[in-house]
C-alpha cells in the first residue's frame, strides 16, 4: 500500500508500534467518543492491539483500511482516513477522524477527499458509503462535498444506534 498525497497531507499505512499514542489520543479525543464512539482503548498496548485486530485486519483482508494523516509541511499526525467496511453495507464506508486540535482547518475535508478519489480512481470502487452521527453536521457537509447524497437513517447489524446514511448516486440501496 503506497502513501496517499493530497495538497497538504500524506495519508499512510498505519504501523502499530509507530502510530500506538497516537492511535490512543485520537480514540479518547472528545470529538471522536462523541460522533464516533467509545472504542474501550485507554492505553499504548491497547491502541496497538486495536491497530492489529482492526486496521491490519482490515489491510489483509481487504485490501485497504484506514489510514494515518499527515501534516506533510511538518510531519504532524492528524488523526486518520480511509476506507471501512461494515456489515449491513454493501459498499466500504469512507471514514474520516482528526484530532480536536486540528479541527476547523479543512484536514478532515481534504483528507476524505483523498480516500473518495483513490477508492474510485485507483481501487477501482464505484459504490461509496458514509455513515454518520445524525447530529455531526460537519461531516455531513464533507460527505456532501464529495458528491455524496443523504439516504436516511439506518440501523447497522448488531447496533442499537441509529446514524445518518449518505451514498454516492447510483450505490445499491441499504435495508437496515
Amino acid at each position: 500500500m503506497h502513501p496517499i498525497e493530497s495538497e497538504r497531507l500524506r495519508l499512510r499505512p498505519i504501523e502499530p508500534d509507530l502510530d500506538a499514542a497516537h492511535m490512543l489520543a485520537l480514540l479518547n479525543d472528545p470529538g471522536f467518543l462523541r460522533f464516533i464512539g467509545d472504542r474501550d482503548v485507554r492505553s499504548e498496548a491497547q491502541a496497538r492491539e486495536y491497530i492489529a485486530l482492526r486496521v491490519l485486519h482490515s489491510y489483509a483482508l481487504n485490501g485497504f483500511g484506514m489510514y494515518a494523516i499527515e501534516r506533510l509541511s511538518d510531519g504532524a499526525w492528524l488523526g486518520n482516513a480511509g476506507l471501512v467496511r461494515r456489515d449491513g453495507l454493501p459498499g466500504p464506508d469512507v471514514g474520516y477522524a482528526v484530532l480536536g486540535q486540528y479541527a476547523g482547518n479543512g484536514y478532515a475535508r481534504e483528507a476524505a477527499q483523498a480516500v473518495f478519489t483513490h477508492a474510485r480512481d485507483v481501487v477501482g470502487l464505484k459504490d461509496l458509503y458514509g455513515i454518520i452521527s445524525p447530529d455531526n453536521l460537519a461531516s455531513a457537509a464533507i460527505l456532501r462535498r464529495l458528491g455524496m447524497q443523504q439516504r436516511g437513517p439506518i440501523q447497522l447489524p448488531g447496533s442499537e444506534e441509529w446514524v445518518t446514511l449518505f451514498a454516492t448516486p447510483g450505490a445499491a440501496a441499504v435495508t437496515g
